[in-house]
């Protein structure tokens, strides 16, 4: 349980206004985040909780297809940049001159690290049968449309996934797993409804990416929604007249939206630049076949932020706000309120407990509305002299009077 007699951080009493984004604001003002420079910002308790409540889900739902969760370095050697011939061809790299004149970089991305890695553990067609890793990672990116001021970050939080196979068969049949995954985690973050999924361009790497964008009034992607099929495209490959990659349809509506997931088919690219093979139940050497597939949770965060906030409030799913229940003390009931503490953390509720001096009820009360804590308790004379606590629902306007 957090005190907040003992929390060094204190709300503001009004919202910055330094974004076109209200929510940025409200974040601000409310003990989730601060600007270090531009574009780069310091994580405080109640968004580092936050985040780690979408880390759980996105890790539950993974692990549940049998992803197994690494952490990879954030630096990187130039060798294995030139292996794949991206050290002189991405233009978002920050490189660093070490010691002995020699080069290295700080990971935008991590296909250059987890190919050399896995290339001990896989050997036959059989370490096959399961293979993929996925991290919960600092990436830093030079990048240039960095823009909403939590919108495109040059330091930010991502998941990326890696999958690892022996035909185009088996990849198809995995990424349908990997899918309704990401369907899960999305309806269990309560953006499934306003989320769509998009053909975009692939880069590199083949001829369409794929992803996940949210409805959102400040956008990052014009989407294409074909109005025949429902098919999302990304309008980066959209040319003048629309056609629908799924169904060939002249019709579409454009939508405004941020994109929350993507994925890279990265086929023999990466497999092949670091010699990573299999041998086949023949014992022949074939070559493997990649994929990757990116949440950035930092990002996530500030669109659920964006997508639920009023004229007035940030406003969390219950699932990933920063704590389920906010106990506020008036006078000298501590002893009290730490007990009721006590029992709700034995039903795995996380609990805040207000017991500042020389706070009002009313700054209480409207701190706990602005960081957005579900459930509201409140223990008083009143309350302790009738043996009963005030109980109240975030999103209710009634209150209830329970026993202890």
């Amino acid at each position: 349980m957090l005190f907040l007699s003992k929390f060094p951080f204190k709300t503001l009493k009004s919202a910055p206004k330094i974004s076109d984004n209200k929510s940025t604001s409200y974040l601000l003002q409310a003990w989730f985040v601060r600007q270090e420079m531009a574009w780069v910002y310091n994580y405080l308790p109640f968004w580092l909780k936050v985040l780690e409540n979408i880390k759980n889900i996105v890790r539950e739902e993974l692990t549940a297809i049998w992803a197994t969760e690494v952490l990879m370095a954030s630096l990187s050697n130039k060798e294995s940049w030139e292996k794949t011939k991206r050290w002189d061809s991405v233009d978002v790299l920050f490189k660093l001159m070490w010691a002995w004149d020699k080069e290295y970089w700080l990971n935008p991305t991590h296909e250059e690290v987890v190919t050399p890695l896995m290339w001990e553990f896989i050997n036959s067609y059989k370490d096959l049968e399961n293979m993929s890793v996925f991290q919960f990672q600092t990436k830093f990116r030079n990048e240039k449309r960095a823009k909403s001021w939590v919108l495109r970050w040059r330091e930010f939080l991502m998941k990326d996934l890696y999958s690892f196979h022996k035909n185009q068969q088996d990849l198809d049949i995995y990424f349908d797993e990997v899918k309704g995954a990401y369907e899960n985690i999305f309806k269990r973050l309560w953006i499934w409804e306003d989320t769509l999924y998009a053909f975009a361009s692939g880069g590199a790497f083949s001829k369409y990416s794929y992803e996940f964008q949210t409805k959102l009034w400040i956008w990052e992607d014009n989407i294409y929604v074909c109005l025949d099929c429902k098919q999302a495209h990304n309008d980066e490959i959209v040319e003048n007249p629309f056609k629908c990659v799924n169904c060939q349809s002249w019709k579409y509506e454009i939508v405004k939206t941020s994109e929350v997931w993507n994925i890279f088919k990265l086929g023999t690219k990466f497999s092949n630049s670091f010699d990573l093979s299999y041998t086949d139940e023949n014992n022949k050497k074939q070559e493997i076949v990649m994929w990757c597939y990116g949440i950035g949770i930092s990002r996530l965060m500030w669109v659920i932020a964006e997508y639920f906030m009023d004229e007035k409030w940030l406003i969390w799913p219950e699932s990933i706000a920063p704590a389920s229940h906010y106990i506020i003390v008036i006078w000298d009931h501590l002893d009290k309120a730490l007990e009721l503490a006590k029992k709700l953390e034995s039903e795995w509720k996380e609990v805040i407990i207000d017991d500042r001096e020389k706070i009002w009820f009313g700054q209480k009360a409207w701190d706990c509305d602005l960081i957005w804590i579900p459930n509201r308790i409140v223990v008083s004379d009143k309350t302790i002299e009738n043996w009963w606590y005030e109980f109240k629902k975030r999103n209710s306007n009634d209150t209830i009077i329970k026993s202890f």
